[in-house]
Formats: structure tokens, C-alpha cells, sequence
């Protein structure tokens, strides 16, 4: 495993992090609580230094907070998020910061995460969503050092909204913020236009999600793709966006003539690419996955032709809507 530095905060995060919104049983359905274990602990085995949770990811903060301590020796950095106290997701322009993080309900949710996952603190405290609206603005602010000089969080982060990379731009010059979490992969290519080079100027850790497009990239998703009742991508691939990726995956490797079971490797790849990006955090429910996608984390990032390949294959979209 390779490690990089989380902007300019001193904390070395291995490259290839672990996402935990699959492992709580929230959205994603199929994973047990024994599977997310197992693959957790092969995860630190293997360099994983870096974990991503969320209080509203279900029971993942507690498995997470499991295993963390069920560890001796060798420091293992969590990330938690607070959620808006509206309850609206992503963040629309106009709202008040003291509608959806004023610092009461910030200390109350990371109280909670505390309790719940059974850690002292948290390496990174994150908002769930953002608007560079709320910059100077509110409580959120003060809330956020007293929590620093209490020692219950080490870092503040972001989780931009979805497919809003320029939605974060301010915050990240306005030097107060630690590091953003971002959507970032072969598809949306967006961040890489601005916010990766300012993070890069300003010190600001990236922390990459969805960068295998919540499974589309891995080569799996086929027209007419069900997943099991209840889970949110029968959603995120409904009506033909199943069909539209297995199109767009097919010309991909074809274009870099590459067998289809390797786009995920070239998928991470990609991201760990940009020298900006901190840590990637593919969502992993089991030993194999993890094992795979550690593996990547090898010092061979693409060619200079693979990644002008890759960047034709930017395609503007928003499955989440």
C-alpha cells in the first residue's frame, strides 16, 4: 500500500481508502454484519489506513468503531459526516446555515457518532452537503475549532454535493477547511477543471468517491440490471441508464483495448492519476473486493495515452435526480 498526505494537515492516508455507505445497511442491501467485518479487518491488514463512515450510513459508524478497536497497533484515521438538520439532500442555494449545520446540531451528531461507534474522536469531521453560500456565515465555524481544541476531531472536511465541484471553490480559498470529499471518475471528469488545482495550491486534502460510478464502472452493470427489493440502485439504473452505461463501458474498452473485467482497475487508476487526490474510497462489502482493489495501489498510474483516451469519455449526467 502507498500512502499520500491529506492536503497539508500532516495526516498520511493510504491511497486506496475504505467506503462504508455499503457495509450499514442503508441504502445498499445484501451485506451482513460478519462479511463487513471480515473485509474491514483484510482491509488494515493490507495498508487500508483510512476509513469513511457517515451518521447516516445506517449501522456503519458502530461496525466501523468494532473493528477499530478490535485493532492493536498501527493508527487506523476515521472520517465521519454530519447530516443537515433539515434533512434535504444535496443542499439548494438559498438556505441558511443555521437551517442545516448550526453548532448545536453539529455537536449533538458527533456525540452521537462518538457514542455510537465507541471512538474518542474523529480524524475528520465532515458536513454531508455543501453550499459555498454559508462561507462567513452561522455558527458552524466556531463549533468546528471548539471541537478541534476539545480533541473530539482532528480535521474538517466537506462532502460537496453531487456532481457540484465548483460548489465548494470558496470554501476551499477561504483556507479554513481541511479536505473535500468528491464525486470524481472516468465519467465526471468535472473536478479536475478547477477544484483539484486549487486544492492542490491551497493545502486542501481530496477525498474521492464514487469512483467506480456506484458499480457502472466496474464492467457488471447490463441493460436491464435489477438489484434486490429495496436497494437504492434499482433507482440510480432505472429505466435505461443500465443500457446507456453498458454502452458507454463497452466503448471505453474498447477504445483502450482492454478485456471488459478490467475497467475497474482502469477505473481507480484514473483517479489515482491526479496528484491532487488524497485517498479513493470504493465501497467494499467482502474480502475479494477488498484484495482487488488494494492491489491497485502500486506506483503504475495510467499512461500519458491512457489518460488522453480516458478523457473523451467525459459524459455529463446526473443519476442521482
Amino acid at each position: 500500500m502507498r500512502y499520500r498526505e491529506l492536503g497539508r494537515s500532516g495526516l498520511s492516508v493510504s491511497e486506496i481508502g475504505y467506503g462504508t455507505w455499503g457495509i450499514g445497511g442503508a441504502s445498499w442491501v445484501g451485506a451482513t454484519e460478519g462479511a463487513s467485518v471480515r473485509a474491514l479487518h483484510r482491509a488494515l491488514d493490507l495498508g487500508v489506513n483510512f476509513i469513511d463512515t457517515a451518521r447516516g450510513y445506517g449501522d456503519s459508524e458502530r461496525i466501523v468503531g468494532r473493528v477499530v478497536r478490535e485493532r492493536s497497533g498501527g493508527e487506523v484515521l476515521v472520517a465521519t459526516k454530519v447530516a443537515p438538520k433539515n434533512g434535504v439532500w444535496p443542499a439548494p442555494d438559498g438556505l441558511d446555515p443555521a437551517e442545516t449545520f448550526p453548532g448545536a446540531h453539529i455537536r449533538d451528531s458527533l456525540e452521537t457518532s462518538l457514542r455510537v461507534s465507541g471512538l474518542d474522536h474523529f480524524d475528520v469531521l465532515q458536513f454531508h452537503v455543501w453550499s459555498d453560500d454559508w462561507v462567513g456565515r452561522g455558527d458552524w465555524l466556531d463549533t468546528i475549532a471548539e471541537l478541534k481544541r476539545e480533541g473530539k476531531i482532528r480535521l474538517f472536511g466537506v462532502s460537496l454535493n453531487d456532481h457540484q465541484a465548483e460548489n465548494g471553490l470558496t470554501l476551499v480559498r477561504s483556507g479554513v477547511v481541511d479536505s473535500v470529499q468528491v464525486i470524481y471518475n472516468i465519467f465526471d471528469q468535472a473536478p479536475a477543471d478547477v477544484l483539484l488545482p486549487a486544492c492542490e495550491e491551497y493545502g486542501v486534502g481530496v477525498i474521492v468517491r464514487v469512483a467506480l460510478d456506484e458499480g457502472g464502472l466496474t464492467g457488471r452493470i447490463t441493460a436491464g440490471a435489477t438489484f434486490p427489493e429495496g436497494d437504492w440502485r434499482n433507482r440510480y439504473f432505472r429505466d435505461d441508464r443500465a443500457a446507456q452505461v453498458e454502452q458507454r463501458v463497452a466503448k471505453i474498452v474498447a477504445d483502450l483495448g482492454i478485456a471488459s473485467d478490467e475497467i475497474a482497475e482502469y477505473a481507480l487508476r484514473f483517479v489515482l492519476s491526479a496528484p491532487a487526490v488524497s485517498t479513493v474510497v470504493p465501497g467494499m462489502r467482502s474480502v475479494r473486493n477488498v484484495e482487488r482493489n488494494t492491489a491497485l495501489s502500486d506506483g503504475h498510474p495510467l499512461t500519458a495515452g491512457q489518460l488522453a483516451v480516458l478523457a473523451e469519455h467525459r459524459w455529463q449526467r446526473n443519476f442521482y435526480s
